[in-house]
């Protein structure tokens, strides 16, 4: 009998799919090239399929250090790997940190700053409760996310970034850096690529997409995002280039109890599954990264909040956005105008004088 990843890769591949939800690339796309052949390889890590697609004569060796890149921060950084760091902090709640776990943790401090909590790593113990972080997931009793939520708040992480040192101020804290891993992920592979030599190529992790220069040919890469309400269609595609296109939206994962639909984004500031109005918040940044914990936090934040942080920050703070509303709107920031073709109208959000 297969394991459950094998299984899950077979499954996933079987299907046939564009790898185009959150911003995926349709499966032709890195093939309309000028007669070049890519090195390319498939794995399945972070919960998700993975493709690595890189041209040129450093392209093998590219996408094999890639590969090897992702294995080692999936064991790091895995909330379910009783050996990892992530893991090890969370049983202990205190600790020293280094190297990619000091910086995502650093980072997801500050966004959790730059959103008044809004994105929170410290949510693991509601997401545990509802069963997330398991195969079996359940609507669970109000009380119990009631006396949780005390627990899921980056407040309460003492952080001293000079010496990596880290403790929680309440027993029964942890912490998950799944909002931000496949982003960070996707710009280390980046430079691997560019210390491999290679110009030319993109990542697609589970439909977090993140380019290098532009394709063989000289064009631009075309990224289709996902229409949530029908998975075969797509909202529009972006041409871009150096620039990670990620996703975030409540179709993503999900499970159904008594004709309920339930996704796995959870607002910190209630526990359950965030509804404010967007369907799906994609963010275009050269910072993955960035684009990762971004197109959650917006997510969360909802249509109102999310355009205001946009207007805010958006271009001078390296990053576009798409937002997909509830009433079928498609809001765009002004700096891809020109370079997201949409399939319904558009509403360009206004900036600042």
């Amino acid at each position: 009998m297969m394991n459950k990843t094998l299984k899950q890769l077979t499954a996933f591949l079987a299907a046939g799919i564009m790898l185009c939800g959150c911003g995926g690339l349709p499966g032709t796309a890195a093939k309309e090239s000028a007669g070049a052949e890519p090195a390319q390889r498939t794995l399945f890590a972070m919960d998700t399929v993975m493709s690595l697609t890189a041209y040129g004569p450093g392209g093998e060796e590219a996408v094999q250090k890639a590969a090897e890149e992702i294995e080692r921060l999936d064991k790091l950084l895995s909330t379910g790997d009783e050996n990892s760091e992530i893991s090890d902090l969370n049983r202990k709640g205190s600790g020293k940190l280094q190297g990619d776990v000091k910086e995502l943790v650093e980072r997801s401090l500050q966004m959790a700053e730059e959103t008044d909590g809004t994105f929170d790593i410290a949510i693991y113990p509601v997401m545990e409760a509802w069963g997330f972080t398991e195969e079996e997931q359940h609507v669970p009793d109000k009380e119990v996310l009631k006396e949780l939520l005390p627990l899921c708040s980056t407040a309460d992480i003492e952080y001293d970034a000079s010496t990596g040192n880290i403790r929680f101020r309440k027993e029964g804290m942890k912490i998950d850096l799944g909002g931000v891993a496949k982003g960070y992920t996707s710009t280390r592979l980046m430079d691997i690529y560019r210390s491999c030599g290679v110009t030319s190529g993109l990542v697609n992790l589970g439909g977090n997409v993140q380019t290098l220069g532009r394709k063989p040919d000289g064009s631009l890469w075309r990224i289709a995002i996902e229409d949530p309400d029908n998975g075969e269609d797509r909202l529009g595609v972006l041409s871009i280039a150096d620039k990670a296109a990620i996703t975030s939206g409540g179709y993503e994962r999900f499970f159904e109890a008594d004709g309920q639909i339930f996704h796995h984004i959870i607002d910190p500031a209630t526990g359950w599954p965030a509804k404010n109005g967007l369907k799906s918040v994609t963010i275009i940044s050269a910072d993955g990264t960035l684009a990762d914990m971004l197109s959650t936090s917006l997510y969360i934040m909802g249509t109102e909040k999310a355009q205001q942080f946009c207007l805010e920050h958006a271009g001078s703070d390296g990053f576009d956005a798409v937002l997909y509303t509830d009433d079928d709107m498609l809001l765009i920031t002004p700096g891809i105008e020109e370079s997201f073709e949409a399939r319904r109208e558009v509403k360009i959000m206004e900036g600042k004088d």
